[in-house]
């Protein structure tokens, strides 16, 4: 009777795919900002500097 108390989203297979959502989230957040990073040092004009 506990399952009757839930909404029509929240079983646990929804929970699964909503954390794996929340992982990939910050995965691409995480390589983005790499890569921001990366454009913000080549730009930055470190003329001795070959990457």
């Amino acid at each position: 009777m506990a399952d009757d108390n839930r909404r029509p989203g929240d079983t646990d297979r929804h929970r699964r795919q909503r954390s794996k959502n929340l992982f990939m989230f910050f995965v691409l957040l995480a390589v983005a900002a790499v890569f921001f990073a990366i454009t913000i040092v080549k730009m930055s004009g470190q003329t001795g500097v070959k990457i």
